[in-house]
């Protein structure tokens, strides 16, 4: 029980200082996206699924906040080499950590073919948000930077959560 509460706390965190002090205007990743992304994670710890899909929010999740924060930094003009890299890492650690002392990630009875599921579906996810933004930018600019149709930039990283969410559902309950 404390260890969900720890989880639900620190994931609220994280969600409010991206949401008051991140949020630039001009934004990589929608807010509406990382919402409903953040909601997606909640949800799916507390209705008891497995931690692979859980794994996969919270990994589009932290792809999300690393977006918004270079968004933010390229809008502050605060430039240093590494940038990306640094503030991706910055976002594993932060959420990682916790998690690992927290005994959430880290549990020899929690794993997939031998890797934490949790981690596992973090690295999934990332991977996935990644790609589908990378989809998004890339049919803006076959379209004269005008998205194809409205809020193509929240139904895309969602579409391609959801969808890996179901095939991971899928291959792990066969």
């Amino acid at each position: 029980m404390i260890k969900k509460l720890f989880f639900y706390f620190g994931l609220m965190s994280v969600i409010l200082v991206v949401a008051f002090f991140i949020v630039p205007t001009a934004l990589a990743v929608c807010p509406a996206c990382a919402i409903a992304v953040g909601t997606g994670v909640g949800l799916s710890r507390w209705l008891g699924v497995d931690d692979v899909i859980s794994g996969i929010w919270l990994g589009g999740l932290i792809v999300s906040m690393t977006s918004w924060s270079l968004s933010w930094l390229e809008k502050k003009g605060i430039r240093f080499p590494f940038r990306a890299a640094a503030t991706s890492i910055l976002f594993y650690l932060f959420i990682v950590v916790p998690l690992y002392f927290s005994g959430i990630i880290g549990h020899p009875l929690n794993t997939f073919c031998g890797i934490d599921k949790l981690l596992l579906g973090t690295g999934i996810g990332s991977v996935v948000f990644l790609i589908s933004i990378r989809i998004d930018n890339f049919l803006k600019k076959k379209n004269n930077n005008r998205s194809f149709f409205r809020y193509q930039k929240v139904a895309l990283p969602l579409v391609s959560l959801f969808s890996i969410s179901l095939i991971v559902y899928i291959l792990t309950k066969c």
